[in-house]
Parts: C-alpha cells; sequence; structure tokens
C-alpha cells in the first residue's frame, strides 16, 4: 500500500517526539506493519543532521513510491553534484546508487524516444493532413450523390401522386 508523505511524516513525528510510543503500539493502531514504522524511522534519522530539517519534517519515500516528477528532480540534482556529495545526497534522499543508474537511463530512453518523435512527426503530419483532405473529398461527393438520390425519390413520388399509377391495365375504360 501507498502512504502519503504526510502520513508518514505524522508516523514518524508520533515514534519519535518526547512522548513516543512503540512501533509496534503506533502499528496496533493504525494498521501499518511494524516494519515498515520502523523502516521510516531509520530513514527519517538518516538526513543529514546539517540541513536545516529535523528527521520528523522528512520522511523518505522508497524507489517504487516516488513520482517521475520526484525521479527526474533526483535524477538533475545528481547530474549536478561531484563524486564526494553524491554519496551523501544519495543518502539523504534514501536512494540507492543502482536506483539512480536506472532512473537516469529512463529518462535518456525518454528523451530519445521524445527526439525521435518529434522527428517523424513534420513528416506523418504531411501524409495525415493529405489522407484528411482525401476523405473530406469523399464524403462531400457521397454527400451530393446522397442529396441527388433522395431529389430523385422526391420526385419520383410527386409523378405517382400527379400521374397515378401507370401500370393499371385492368381494362376498366375499354367498356370490356
Amino acid at each position: 500500500m501507498i502512504y502519503t508523505d504526510s502520513f508518514k511524516a505524522k508516523m514518524v513525528q508520533r515514534l519519535s517526539a518526547p512522548n513516543a510510543i512503540s512501533a509496534i503500539r503506533l502499528s496496533k493502531e493504525v494498521g501499518v506493519s511494524q516494519s515498515q514504522l520502523s523502516r521510516w524511522l531509520q530513514a527519517a534519522r538518516t538526513v543529514d543532521p546539517m540541513s536545516k530539517e529535523r528527521p520528523s519534517d522528512r520522511v523518505v519515500q522508497t524507489g517504487s513510491a516516488r513520482s517521475a516528477e520526484e525521479k527526474l528532480r533526483i535524477v538533475m540534482a545528481a547530474a549536478a553534484l561531484g563524486p564526494d556529495e553524491l554519496g551523501a545526497f544519495l543518502r539523504r534522499e534514501g536512494v540507492h546508487e543502482a536506483e539512480l543508474e536506472q532512473w537516469r537511463g529512463a529518462v535518456m530512453d525518454a528523451a530519445k524516444s521524445a527526439l525521435d518523435g518529434a522527428a517523424t512527426k513534420p513528416s506523418s503530419r504531411g501524409v495525415d493532413a493529405k489522407r484528411i483532405k482525401e476523405l473530406e473529398r469523399e464524403l462531400r461527393r457521397k454527400d451530393k450523390a446522397l442529396a441527388e438520390t433522395a431529389a430523385l425519390l422526391v420526385l419520383q413520388k410527386k409523378v405517382h401522386e400527379i400521374w397515378g399509377d401507370g401500370d393499371d391495365d385492368t381494362g376498366e375504360g375499354n367498356g370490356k
């Protein structure tokens, strides 16, 4: 189950506040496993002590619970860091280097496919526009044919009303 950051932060605060309760007791109270609560608390304690954040202010998400925007932010921030700063940054964010490499690969793949898609769009637009014009022309032709057929049916009905049925060979006019 995925929990919101605010929920995680509340749980960590309850576990680390001066009047803290045990992870087992909180687990029974809120229905989250004790091991999950302990992981959240441990992750919150890994925040750099020099930062202005307190452990109870920040909850580190696991890789699968992060949004695409969050992963992109981390990849971009990591790209700007040197090798010495990268380890501290990854610990602060709660990300393993293997996860970072996987996300970096996904970003590169997405960028490549976006560039490839942008390169093929103009030519496909021309083909699409040509096809649309062709279909519109065919639609106009069929509309005209339908209107003509409808007009012929109306005329046929009027002729029938004026002249009557021309198939009348009962012989009444012949005196027989």
